[in-house]
């Protein structure tokens, strides 16, 4: 279960909303989106262990049981190295989005025709308008904006919230796969110890 909520968190935060809208220009943030190939990996390889942590319980077998073991302890690291990505990581993709706002921005001042798809596309997903003012690009600013907003600003807050809650899930998950850990030693302890005693 644990499994298919980090497949449909890392697949809800690439596929929705604000970073669904930037995967599709030439230029998208490959930075951001390996933590999240990170953590949906992790998911589906949760998922298929946990399927035979279960079959080994039931079978009370020391080999799957320590092979389930084994796959946790793998899955722990990808989990912890995703959420520490997450957390250190996080000027760096914030400083590329930004580069990509930037030349966007550059490339509609030259040419009012070429930058405008892009522009538009960072406008609409992160709802501004603009870096200082929004005067020299309202065109591309998505009309229900009310209050002008600094796009800087915005990408800097926005990828920033979605980096700290992609390293607390992956954190967070990392700390139940620890009792997934321990409980798997315990349960192949006690089949040896019974078996012994048999």
């Amino acid at each position: 279960m644990a499994g298919s909520a980090v497949i449909a968190f890392g697949l809800w935060f690439r596929f929705g909303g604000t970073m669904k809208d930037l995967s599709s220009e030439d230029k998208s943030p490959e930075y951001f989106y390996v933590g999240l190939y990170v953590l949906v990996g992790a998911g589906a390889l949760m998922m298929a262990v946990g399927f035979f942590g279960c079959c080994g319980a039931m079978r009370e077998s020391q080999c799957v049981l320590g092979s389930f073991f084994t796959c946790l302890l793998v899955i722990f690291a990808a989990e912890v190295t995703t959420g520490v990505f997450a957390f250190i990581g996080k000027s760096v993709a914030i400083r590329h989005v930004q580069t990509m706002y930037e030349e966007a921005y550059s490339d509609y001042l030259k040419d009012r025709e070429k930058g405008n798809g892009t522009l538009i596309t960072f406008h609409s997903a992160f709802q501004c308008c603009g870096k200082g003012s929004s005067e020299q690009v309202q065109p591309t600013c998505p009309k229900d904006l009310l209050v002008h907003k600094n796009c800087i600003d915005e990408i800097e807050t926005i990828i920033s919230v979605k980096l700290q809650l992609i390293g607390i899930v992956g954190i967070g998950v990392a700390g139940l796969t620890i009792f997934g850990m321990i409980f798997s030693m315990v349960l192949c302890c006690a089949i040896r110890n019974s078996r012994d005693v048999i």
